[in-house]
């Protein structure tokens, strides 16, 4: 039995020895199994979560609503771990939307925390460590001094700086994944988008770019990073921008242009893979791999997620298969949630699309949203949930060849 954990005002968190700790998966309260917790890894942070009432079960079994003093409490779980379990709390005060973060269910046991995750794929590279470091300011000084001129870097210091984004960062220390932004646009309007939000709902973390930047901007910081970063990338797609394709020219002709200059490192994008005509482009002038979001295999659960204003999930499928007929690797960003995409029809439907469409791998991304909004948006799912655990088991055996983790990777390139 794993005990319940609560926090006060100041936010100092609590065991509770004559209560338990719940899980949530989608609107269902349930006893956590002990596959589905792990030791607080390094690089979780816990949270309160405010205007919520816990669910917990006492000694006898009986679940019940926390009504003493005392806030719920999650975990925000580094990349690399996929949750479990959700906090079982409900917003029965119809408090305000939670900001857009991947709440995990927190517990204690023999002296430890606790947190509903399994690790899904291990990257030493992406250890909050290697980030927010002391030369950080210096390094993001000496390259907008090199490039005076770039408003793409210009954006990407003040995300580096002020969200803290590792992409954004990572061209800065010259090395991995680096994020280049050229979208102020988007065909869709997710419920969850991180960038663009209404004012009535929860804040965006980021803000979107404004403009489209010149081709020289793109190019500039494309070939310096793969010519000088350990183990480039760049990579379309970012968190302070709508969906990259919608660009697919000016995409398309700096990927050309980048290629004829340096043939090192990986060219990726991150999208939503819904304009196909944009994708073929791309694809034709020499990416080497795309990262397609989506959260369900499902047209009514995608659809109400997403609402494409242009597109479909067939779509969707359309430029996946282009992608692999025409050599490009293709994952899956899977934006994962327990209770949902755990479900029966919901697993026959994702292992249908990946073998559809020639998927190479899936990154299991926890979807980073308050899980009452969500719920309030999406259709139930036929089948019941199975779990985590169970979920990954089953994604194993029947796509035996297909990666499942978290991270985008160099692609081998024949040059």
């Amino acid at each position: 039995m794993f005990n319940f954990v609560y926090a006060d005002e100041k936010g100092n968190a609590y065991e509770h020895n004559d209560l338990y700790a719940l899980g949530r998966m989608g609107n269902i309260f349930v006893e956590p199994t002990e596959e589905e917790f792990i030791p607080l890894p390094d690089g979780a942070t816990l949270t309160m979560i405010p205007g919520r009432t816990a669910v917990v079960m006492d000694k006898k079994g009986k679940f019940l609503k926390y009504q003493d003093a005392g806030y719920p409490v999650g975990a925000l779980l580094p990349q690399g771990f996929t949750r479990t379990l959700l906090p079982a709390f409900i917003n029965d005060r119809k408090s305000k939307p939670l900001p857009l973060f991947g709440y995990a269910a927190v517990a204690f046991k023999r002296g430890k925390f606790y947190v509903a995750a399994k690790a899904t794929d291990i990257d030493e590279k992406w250890n909050p460590k290697h980030f927010n470091t002391v030369q950080l300011k210096k390094n993001v000084q000496e390259l907008i001094n090199q490039f005076p001129e770039n408003r793409i870097l210009k954006q990407l210091s003040h995300c580096a700086l002020e969200y803290s984004c590792f992409t954004a960062q990572n061209i800065f220390y010259k090395r991995w994944e680096g994020g280049i932004p050229v979208s102020p646009v988007c065909n869709a309007q997710c419920i969850g988008c991180i960038s663009l939000q209404p004012s009535e709902c929860c804040p965006s973390p980021q803000n979107r770019i404004d403009y489209v930047p010149k081709i020289e901007e793109i190019v500039e910081i494309g070939v310096h990073h793969l010519n000088n970063g350990m183990e480039a990338i760049i990579s379309f797609g970012q968190g302070c921008e709508g969906e990259p394709s919608l660009q697919s020219d000016l995409i398309a002709q700096a990927i050309l242009k980048i290629r004829a200059k340096t043939s090192k490192g990986t060219i990726n994008m991150n999208t939503n893979a819904g304009y196909t005509k944009g994708i073929e482009k791309i694809c034709l002038a020499g990416i080497d791999s795309l990262r397609v979001s989506l959260n369900s295999a499902n047209p009514q659960i995608y659809n109400a997620y997403y609402h494409p204003k242009s597109y479909s999930l067939q779509n969707v499928k359309e430029s996946l298969k282009f992608a692999s007929a025409n050599g490009v690797y293709t994952y899956l960003n899977l934006l994962f949630f327990p209770g949902i995409n755990d479900c029966e029809d919901e697993i026959i439907a994702l292992i249908n699309l990946v073998k559809e469409t020639g998927v190479k791998a899936i990154q299991v991304r926890n979807l980073n949203i308050d899980p009452d909004v969500l719920l309030a948006e999406l259709p139930v799912p036929k089948g019941n949930p199975l779990g985590v655990p169970a979920f990954l088991d089953i994604l194993a055996e029947e796509l035996p060849r297909v990666e499942i983790g978290n991270y985008t990777k160099p692609i081998k390139r024949n040059v």
